[in-house]
């Protein structure tokens, strides 16, 4: 009665699913062809375009145009074809499959199915590769044995038909068990399965009248690296060899055949990570290189400390010292403050203060060199340059404002109306100037020349550009260059006031002759006949200090104009009184 059951019922099925496949891909006759695929082993299931179809040779319905039908069997070779199918037409396959695989150890344990028996199972993935039979070669152990025998472990099951995922869960299986699956509901139940320790070892596929057993491989690997310490630059060559998996993924390198090697050069120390997936399980292998030999260096200074002096806008001392560095396993070398270097040198290096202000510098300036190899390592070292010393202004100028007999100079003898202790006023201003612009390379001097208040507009503003001019000349003549000497002419305007004049005179360290107290009008005017001394750009301008003890002093005071031999003679009058004996500003 069991015998005539089971015929009966792979009877049924077996013409649902004949029917099933022929309109599985149905269409009107305008757009479909048939294709008649003939398969061996007879038990072998037949993909369409990644779609589980059924098992054995059949005719299927299909669109027109290209498709890709692919036949599995485990225990062989998988074959797959393209084939172009035409509209109308009926076009033949022949898929005859090869035996691959030795045979399966045990101890295993059953998986058992229940429910659509022309259903596809895969283990551990989702592509045909992982097909390991259908339904019906394992819903039944009892008389006759339809076993799915797998080694213990957890599998993921996908049950698949046309596209169609009519079951998929995890399974755990023990040595020595059944887990039974019910696909209608996707319930569970396990039985003790004793055959499961003694079986083995056994071929990977069998067949018989209503018998089946298939014998799942486990997924073994291995990985392997020639040598696992590096240093940056080497390379090392990877082996690697998986049995009975379908994929195979390397770290770094993805997708890669079953066996092979590669030749490797990390930049840095990698696990290689190998993972072999088929039906069996999935396994893990891995292999660590070490990839180490950063660079090294050395910087260093011959001498850690210098000097610097700069007076105004000239650097008297700019100590030096050579900056020297050594590199290995370097690819790139840069030195800050200075850029991009060779991996080995030397480089002069000056004191250089960040420092503008006046005042002692004690200043460190910090070099860092930073070394890069191609594995992305890097060494840094610095040195320290200790810089000492001071700024200083430039040397001072004496200032000092020149005043002028009345109506001096004339313009008839425009060169004569410097009394002797204004010309050496002069020379004094001369002198330091002088000294003063070796070390600042923009000062001028500006002469401001000026007049009292008597006398036109036009006259007065002639006289103090008279008066400026006199003072240009005589500086010219003490070595001052002439462009960097400018003159101004105010005339009368700008005057000081009495009260101002007062004011000047009590700060006047030298106290006023009584002569000039008594007659203050006078006073007054001859404060006002002189040309004042301006140091630009500093802008510091001369003091109005009244030469009152110099002889001479009552020629430049008095309100007359006196006549030319007295200011001759008072040209030649120096400050303590002294004759000069070089000659005379007289004459035209």
């Amino acid at each position: 009665m069991r015998t005539k059951f089971v015929t009966s019922a792979i009877f049924v099925s077996s013409c649902a699913a004949l029917f099933f496949a022929a309109t599985a891909f149905a269409h009107s006759s305008t757009e479909t062809g048939k294709l008649h695929v003939h398969v061996e082993p007879k038990q072998a299931y037949v993909f369409v375009d990644g779609k589980a179809i059924r098992d054995g040779s059949q005719t299927i319905s299909l669109p027109a145009g290209m498709h890709t039908v692919s036949v599995h069997n485990y225990g062989y070779l998988p074959e797959t074809k393209k084939v172009d199918v035409h509209a109308g037409q009926k076009s033949h396959l022949s898929m005859i499959l090869q035996p691959s695989g030795d045979r399966v150890n045990g101890p295993f344990a059953d998986i058992e199915f229940k429910g659509h028996p022309r259903a596809a199972v895969l283990l551990n993935g989702t592509t045909p590769d992982y097909f390991v039979g259908h339904v019906d070669e394992f819903d039944w152990d009892w008389i006759w044995h339809q076993r799915l025998l797998v080694h213990p472990g957890t599998y993921h099951v996908m049950v698949t038909r046309e596209g169609n995922t009519i079951w998929t869960g995890t399974v755990t299986a023990q040595a020595g068990q059944k887990v039974i699956v019910h696909l209608d509901d996707g319930k569970m139940q396990t039985k003790n399965f004793s055959p499961g320790m003694k079986l083995g070892p056994e071929p990977r596929f069998y067949a018989g009248i209503a018998s089946a057993r298939v014998p799942v491989a486990p997924v073994t690997a291995m990985l392997n690296a020639k040598n696992t310490q590096l240093t940056c630059g080497q390379s090392t060559d990877l082996d690697w060899k998986s049995a009975n998996a379908v994929d195979d993924t390397i770290t770094s390198l993805g997708d890669v055949s079953e066996s092979g090697d590669r030749s490797v050069k990390p930049t840095k120390t990698v696990t290689y990570r190998l993972v072999a997936r088929g039906p069996g399980g999935e396994v893990t292998r891995t292999v660590t290189v070490d990839v180490s030999g950063g660079p090294t260096a050395t910087l260093a200074l011959d001498n850690p400390e210098v000097h610097f002096h700069k007076v105004g806008d000239k650097v008297v001392q700019q100590g030096s010292t050579n900056l020297k560095w050594t590199t290995s396993n370097a690819t790139s070398v840069t030195i800050q403050p200075l850029g991009n270097e060779m991996t080995d040198g030397s480089q002069m290096v000056l004191a250089s203060p960040k420092q503008s202000a006046d005042g002692p510098v004690d200043e460190d300036e910090t070099y860092t060199l930073t070394a890069t190899n191609a594995c992305g390592d890097t060494t840094t070292r610095t040195a320290t340059l200790h810089v000492v010393g001071s700024i200083d202004p430039a040397p001072p100028v004496t200032l000092a404002s020149l005043f002028y007999p009345t109506a001096y100079p004339t313009r008839r003898h425009p060169k004569i109306g410097l009394v002797g202790s204004e010309r050496e006023t002069l020379a004094k201003i001369a002198e330091t100037f002088k000294n003063h612009e070796e070390y600042s390379g923009n000062s001028n001097l500006v002469i401001v020349g000026h007049a009292d208040v008597r006398g036109s507009n036009r006259y007065n503003m002639r006289l103090s550009q008279r008066r400026a001019e006199l003072v240009k000349n005589y500086l010219v003549s003490q070595g001052v260059p002439a462009d960097r000497i400018e003159i101004q002419a105010l005339g009368k305007s700008k005057q000081l006031n009495e009260t101002q004049v007062k004011e000047l005179q009590a700060k006047d360290p030298q106290p006023p002759e009584k002569w000039m107290l008594r007659h203050t009008k006078a006073t007054w005017l001859a404060y006002n006949r002189r040309a004042d001394v301006v140091l630009e750009p500093a802008g510091l301008q001369s003091a109005k200090v009244y030469p009152n003890d110099a002889p001479g002093a009552h020629i430049l005071w008095q309100r007359p104009v006196p006549s030319m031999k007295a200011v001759e003679v008072a040209s030649r009058m120096m400050g303590h009184g002294n004759q000069e004996t070089s000659g005379s500003a007289s004459g035209d």
